[in-house]
């Protein structure tokens, strides 16, 4: 890159700044054997942040995410801050970093290393070989939508209020990025909602065709009911290239897709703001799994899922798609060596601790790059 690129770094709550020390680590290695160099700034978000400022995310950073060319974040919250008022908890401060950078497409891969492939929860020939990307909506939907609240009744009961809504720019910008991104793939789109028995289905479903009849004929497009995707991502889950669903459909199966792979310390995820005029996307990169409050702190928890996150960082924001595959490699590689921190391990390998991988990531680096 001919100028350093703005990374601002958010390690936030329980085991993040573990993970992300390790993250730190292996940019110094492509920063040395690469010269991929980033302009790198620490801050708070979380549960951190409320500690340090009374609020899960200030102004002042949100300031810093909408500069930077990319934001790398660790995880939030945590059992301390569960009794916060709802608009302060430590999530609060992660769902403003979405809204305001408008980072409206969340992707979501689930893939299984060979090596891990008896590890999860289903038959290993189910899960072989499967690597599948869920893209979720991430700015709209019944998250964002209004009114919203509990508001009590006149004979005193209470009600909560949460709207499902879309408009038909909000289906085709994350629709597009679906078809995009299985053009480089299987060349499949499973579009996902629930059609039967709500409108906002019904939009969707007309909106993601009419864009594919106008301009992705090439790809081949199928729609299913999330209940039925549900069931299906347990029962065949291969039959999957991409699947674009709304927000909250795409919480839920992302997650259902992340246990195939035998754990969530496995799974990254980008999330994407649309090309400004000069192609730059507002971007944050995140693992998928939680703080982990009861390992935080011990040097347990497993940093791959942030460092591919940092893979998806190169491929997605910076195009190196080279340094990425390297990376990727490297950790596939450690795993196939038997190196396995707590959450995968299995009979007859070693386990390691956060740092060791870390260790055994550069190590592989070295080796892959000569």
């Amino acid at each position: 890159m001919p100028t350093n690129k703005k990374l601002l770094i958010l390690a936030g709550d329980g085991i993040g700044p573990e993970v992300m020390t390790q993250v730190k680590r292996v940019l110094d290695w492509f920063a040395k054997n690469q010269a991929l160099k980033f302009d790198v700034e620490d801050d708070l978000v979380g549960g951190c942040a409320i500690d340090k400022h009374g609020m899960p995310l200030t102004d002042e950073t949100m300031a810093k995410a909408m500069k930077a060319d990319a934001v790398l974040l660790g995880a939030v919250g945590g059992p301390k801050w569960d009794n916060l008022p709802f608009e302060i908890k430590p999530e609060r401060g992660l769902l403003r970093l979405r809204k305001d950078m408008e980072l409206f497409a969340n992707l979501r891969p689930a893939i299984v290393f060979d090596a891990l492939a008896e590890a999860s929860s289903l038959k290993t020939e189910l899960v072989a070989g499967l690597d599948i990307v869920i893209v979720r909506e991430l700015t709209g939907g019944v998250y964002f939508g209004s009114p919203r609240g509990i508001e009590t009744l006149p004979n005193g009961e209470r009600r909560g209020i949460n709207t499902q809504v879309y408009t038909t720019s909000e289906i085709v910008r994350v629709a597009r990025v679906a078809f995009e991104l299985a053009r480089k793939r299987g060349r499949k789109v499973c579009s996902v909602e629930k059609a039967n028995v709500m409108e906002s289905g019904v939009l969707w479903r007309e909106e993601v065709t009419k864009l594919h009849k106008a301009e992705y004929s090439d790809v081949e497009l199928s729609h299913m009911y999330a209940d039925n995707c549900a069931m299906q991502l347990v029962r065949q889950p291969k039959q999957f290239d991409v699947i674009v669903t709304d927000n909250l459909f795409g919480d839920l199966l992302s997650d259902c897709a992340a246990m195939l792979t035998g754990s969530l310390g496995m799974l990254p995820s980008a999330s994407l703001g649309a090309p400004d005029a000069n192609g730059r996307r507002k971007a944050l990169y995140e693992p998928v799994h939680g703080t982990a409050p009861d390992i935080a702190g011990k040097d347990l928890a497993n940093p791959l899922a942030c460092l591919l996150s940092l893979a998806m960082m190169f491929r997605y924001s910076f195009d190196l798609g080279s340094s990425a595959d390297l990376l990727e490699q490297a950790a596939k590689n450690v795993v196939a060596a038997g190196f396995r921190t707590g959450d995968i391990m299995a009979a007859g390998c070693t386990k390691v601790s956060t740092t060791r991988m870390g260790d055994e990531i550069l190590k592989e680096l070295d080796r892959l790059a000569k």
